[in-house]
């Protein structure tokens, strides 16, 4: 057995009980294999354990996570922590930076958290590319946004900032605001600058310019093209109309969210998660105010549990209807995304008259919603389950089944169980490759153990078409969730009677002057939550969402990581299109299901 004396030293805390089996024994393989001495376990609110590792096993330790039998698999996340200015460090090594490596098991239905510590004068760490593919991006993420070097990666380059930035965002001297900064003026020199480092050069990437007897063709594939889905551009090397190889390059998009939650208020930052993946309203809400509810021991009433996963499978289905039909319009037919606008258009009917708003309702709150479901909303959300499924066989019978749309589509940008793990794919495109793995299912959340529905899954390669037609199936089972919220939504406050609630519960504050005081403090301040951190998978609309939020006992996040599906779906895009059309990529992306505000943050 683990020794549990080592973790009461490291720790002061006991905290061995609180894994489960599978999770106890990897640790205790990591032990036997690579010495006690080499582990720090980091007490947290996170629900898998945190292990403190040295940096120069890190190769050996991951390599050996993912060949153990049920392997850790999956490098769902990758990122840095600025641990400089962090006042509470009685729980981790001594450190200025750390990199964190989050290893996601199928097999086992658990995961693992390695962190690295790095100080100032050393910030080299070796790059895992060689065992994880998806690790390319996030690295290179972790290098522009902290300054941390990673060995051995074959391009070390910006990816969502611009290549020729100055300074790293995310370090905790970078100033938060723009009026921190000193003003900016566009010189001649900075313009032609800029334009020069847009240029896409080759052999930076490792491309040839020409064969033997002929040249490729470069190709600018958007970054403002109906088929791209948002600001997103696609360097295309050509043989004819034939893709040799291409680079997907991102950040057009990006805002900062990660760099905004570290000066809003716990609460004031509810309204930016909903533009993190601006179709997916209320669903991106879930994960963050969890997290938050997880630091401040909140237990939310089960009325609040339903209402939330009703708001959030009325988004799914939302999100979903975009999806297929924009899908068919990539393929060639304009009617049906006229016909998903109608549909849509009754569900967002439904949100505005609970929420108040439409796309972006804000309307999750730490500890609950923001106000009780209206009279009436029975009646408008029996009109859309009764409506949406004849619907939904339209949309299959007339376009999903057309012989032209199939052969455009079956067969297109196929990929296997073990490319979709080693590239981090989530949601519908990894089920389609026949891996049961849905976070409502297997990781239930917010009540969704108990509800009764089924996971659509595909076979063992994915396909354009395959993954189209899981986001059909998954509506039908949306639709069984709501007729269940409808027939059984419980009794009871839409908020729970909690001090860190924000705002506190209305009756309370004009009779009790001590609730007064605390609406005052929370709204102006918003809640204190202890040091401590914690985290949040959901499914989301186009794969699993997640926050990692860090709190240092203060009203503002100390570190806010959002991990997204669509950032690693991107970035298997030349491995799954080389050597296919031009015209199969429009497909692909089209099967993709992402939007750019959900790539790049």
């Amino acid at each position: 057995m683990i020794n549990k004396n080592l973790l009461l030293k490291n720790n002061k805390l006991n905290i061995y009980n609180s894994y489960d089996k599978n999770t106890n024994d990897t640790i205790q393989k990591l032990f036997i294999q690579f010495e006690e001495k080499n582990f720090f376990i980091q007490p947290t609110k996170i629900g898998y354990p945190v292990l403190w590792i040295k940096k120069k096993i890190i190769l050996s330790v991951a390599s050996f996570l993912k060949n153990i039998s049920k392997p850790y698999s999956m490098l769902y996340d990758l990122h840095g922590v600025d641990e400089r200015p962090r006042v509470f460090k009685k729980y981790i090594p001594n450190s200025d930076f750390s990199v964190f490596y989050h290893l996601l098991s199928i097999e086992r239905n658990c995961d693992l958290i390695l962190k690295v510590p790095l100080l100032n004068n050393d910030l080299t760490i070796p790059t895992i590319t060689n065992l994880f593919k998806n690790a390319n991006w996030y690295e290179r993420e972790t290098y522009e946004m902290f300054g941390i070097f990673f060995e051995n990666h074959p391009n070390l380059t910006n990816i969502l900032m611009p290549k020729n930035w100055k300074g790293h965002p995310l370090r905790k001297d970078y100033p938060a605001r723009a009026t921190e900064l000193n003003p900016y003026y566009l010189t001649k020199e900075k313009e032609n600058s800029e334009m020069e480092a847009l240029s896409f050069k080759p052999e930076k990437w490792g491309m040839k310019k020409s064969k033997k007897n002929s040249d490729f063709m470069f190709l600018n594939f958007g970054p403002n093209h109906p088929s791209s889905h948002g600001a997103f551009r696609i360097i295309l090397q050509l043989d004819g109309e034939k893709i040799v190889d291409c680079v997907p390059d991102i950040g057009y998009h990006h805002r900062g969210a990660e760099k905004m939650a570290e000066r809003q208020s716990w609460h004031s930052y509810i309204p930016y998660t909903d533009r993190i993946e601006y179709l997916g309203g209320c669903v991106n809400e879930m994960p963050y105010v969890l997290a938050v509810e997880k630091l401040a021991n909140i237990v939310v009433p089960e009325r609040v549990k339903v209402i939330r996963i009703m708001m959030s499978e009325l988004f799914r289905i939302n999100s979903h209807l975009l999806y297929i039909s924009t899908f068919i319009q990539d393929v060639g037919a304009m009617s049906p995304v006229f016909f998903a606008f109608t549909d849509r258009q009754k569900i967002y009917n439904l949100i505005e008259f609970i929420t108040g708003a439409r796309m972006h309702p804000a309307w999750f709150r730490i500890g609950g919603v923001a106000q009780d479901l209206p009279k009436g909303w029975d009646k408008l959300l029996k009109i859309i389950i009764d409506w949406i499924p004849n619907r939904l066989k339209k949309y299959v019978d007339i376009s999903l089944k057309n012989s032209i749309l199939i052969s455009r589509a079956k067969g297109i940008a196929q990929y296997s169980q073990e490319e979709a793990l080693s590239w981090g794919v989530t949601g519908a495109g990894l089920r389609a490759t026949g891996i049961n793995f849905d976070i409502r299912k297997y990781r239930p959340y917010s009540g969704y153990e108990n509800f009764d529905f089924e996971i659509p899954i595909g076979n063992k390669i994915s396909d354009s078409y395959s993954r189209v037609m899981l986001k059909v199936e998954e509506i039908y089972q949306s639709i069984s969730i709501l007729k269940q919220c409808l027939n059984n939504m419980p009794e009871g406050n839409f908020k729970a009677n909690h001090p860190l609630t924000t705002p506190p519960m209305k009756d309370h504050v004009l009779n009790h002057i001590e609730s007064m005081i605390s609406h005052f403090l929370q709204v102006s301040w918003g809640p204190v939550l202890k040091n401590n951190e914690s985290f949040q998978m959901i499914e989301a609309t186009k794969g699993i969402n997640s926050y990692y939020l860090i709190s240092d006992g203060g009203t503002m996040s100390y570190r806010t990581r959002i991990r997204t599906p669509s950032f690693p779906h991107l970035q298997q895009i030349p491995s799954v299109i080389s050597g296919s059309l031009i015209s199969d990529l429009v497909v692909y992306l089209g099967s993709i299901d992402f939007v750019m505000s959900d790539v790049d943050r």
